[in-house]
């Protein structure tokens, strides 16, 4: 046994100490969630059938029966209540971060109102349609706007370090590094890493590189529970710890308290390609692997050109005046042309307006040479002088690259993909980064909403390679809905 792990000095959110975060915040989604239903369904009510009274129909064999719609508007506000919390949309392990906890709420609300045309139906209930058509939509879609606006407080609460789970890591010291960093960098999955436990590991010291704790090895983690007040223990590996030790370890936890996850050796995968089987008591976990043909991509087709089209329609007289302004401010073409690389190596004219001048590819080499960046397969030059008077207005706001929703709608791009690259980016390919043309190149992707120039090469093809792996209609929508964002709003890494 280590000596006493108390010594080392932590932080601890002593004014949230002894209270569940959990508990909080589901309490507070409650609250907001029956504001929002209460304010749709009487706001529907009253516009559908005005302050007068109205009254819902049975019709049977037998006389019939009249409710009054202000009676029928309390029991489908209580019953969608409970069917949010029956679909677990305010669990803690859906909260702050991914797609399933709007999908919870869209799947509850669906299938409420499914049930109740199917009462309706049998009850021989006339309903009125405009009041459920109304209803349905809206409320989905408030809800679902109001719990955005609870993610974007939750993010700023727990870049604080508060409303997360007190992580303690217990695995190998690589392990524990590389976990520790990782959720670090990703404050908005709401875990805090407070300590750690690791083979041999001595007290007063720390994780390689990073200002997490050594509390010890595994004998230390009682001790060490106690000291940093964590209610979740993350295995890291499985090197060090036999299942008959994480069993005890599970057993020694105390049940609803404190919280077990173990960390399988996966990487860039998404959650919908994970699958949990238990077979004679083992957890086996399945990987499906990426498709890139089928219903799904015929889907992300159609999609495409009916996007791009109506977005060529919406935006043709904004193209007209930047053709102007580039055609006035500067001598040369007004579109420019350039060889990229697309789906399965095959090259395409991608189309800009240009934002440089004219000799800008010749001096590429050069440039990328003066910084040290010529091997590196991501051409791009820091403070760019090759910009014309209106060139850096318009790639700050990603107006250079609105003609790409042709190249999106002849079928070259997509609206949403990996970033398209020059051929001899391409030629500096490893065999990972190939997996990058298995899809079409994007207008936007992962690495448009996640930093864009700031972005190393390594950081661009983790993210590329990510979405390659694990994309899907729903994460379209939603990195084009943050590549608005970006775009209206700008930070210092849009060059």
């Amino acid at each position: 046994m280590s000596e006493n792990p108390t010594s080392i000095p932590i932080y601890v959110d002593r004014k949230n100490r002894g209270r569940d975060w959990r508990g909080v915040y589901a309490a507070r989604l409650v609250i907001t969630d029956l504001l929002v239903l209460i304010w749709v369904v009487f706001g529907v009510q009253i516009l559908w059938f005005g302050l007068d009274t109205a009254d819902l129909a049975f019709r049977g064999n037998a006389r019939d029966l009249e409710v009054n719609y202000t009676s029928v508007s309390v029991m489908l506000i209580v019953a969608w209540m409970a069917m949010l919390g029956a679909y677990g949309t305010r669990g803690y392990r859906v909260l702050g971060t991914g797609a399933d906890e709007y999908k919870l709420i869209a799947n509850a609300s669906f299938r409420l109102f499914g049930l109740l045309a199917i009462s309706a139906f049998l009850l021989q209930i006339d309903v009125a349609r405009g009041y459920i058509l109304i209803a349905l939509p809206l409320g989905v879609v408030i809800l679902i706007f109001s719990r955005w606006m609870w993610r974007q407080w939750l993010g700023v609460q727990r870049q604080r370090g508060l409303f997360s789970s007190t992580v303690l890591l217990v695995g190998s010291a690589a392990s524990a590094t590389h976990l520790a960093r990782v959720l670090r960098s990703s404050t908005e999955a709401g875990y805090r890493v407070v300590g750690a436990c690791v083979p041999s590991g001595r007290v007063s010291t720390f994780l390689s590189t990073t200002d997490v704790p050594v509390f010890g090895d595994f004998d230390d983690l009682q001790p060490a529970l106690a000291a940093t007040g964590a209610d979740t223990v993350v295995v890291t590996s499985s090197d060090d710890l036999p299942p008959e030790r994480i069993r005890q370890l599970s057993w020694a936890l105390e049940p609803g308290r404190k919280h077990l996850v173990v960390a399988p050796s996966l990487t860039g995968i998404g959650g919908p390609r994970i699958h949990a089987r238990p077979v004679a008591g083992l957890p086996l976990i399945h990987v499906e692997m990426p498709s890139y043909e089928g219903l799904k991509h015929f889907a992300k087709r159609a999609f495409d050109i009916a996007g791009s089209g109506l977005l060529l329609l919406l935006f043709s007289p904004t193209l007209v005046v930047i053709a102007l302004v580039v055609r006035l401010t500067s001598s040369g073409p007004v579109l420019y042309r350039q060889e990229r690389i697309g789906l399965n190596g095959e090259p395409f004219n991608m189309l800009k307006f240009r934002s440089m001048t004219v000799d800008a590819d010749s001096q590429l080499a050069s440039l990328l040479e003066a910084q040290g960046t010529g091997n590196k397969p991501l051409f791009k030059v820091s403070n760019d002088p090759r910009l014309t008077k209106v060139g850096g207005f318009l790639r700050r706001y990603s107006l250079d690259e609105l003609l790409q929703l042709l190249n999106v709608f002849k079928g070259d791009m997509s609206l949403v993909g990996p970033r398209p690259q020059r051929d001899g980016e391409v030629a500096l390919y490893d065999s990972a980064a190939h997996r990058r043309l298995f899809v079409k190149p994007g207008m936007s992707g992962l690495w448009q909403v996640s930093g864009r120039s700031s972005l190393s090469w390594e950081d661009s093809i983790r993210l590329d390679l990510y979405y390659v792996e694990n994309w899907s209609m729903a994460g379209d929508l939603v990195i084009l809905w943050r590549t608005l964002r970006a775009v209206l709003v700008p930070g210092q890494d849009a060059k």
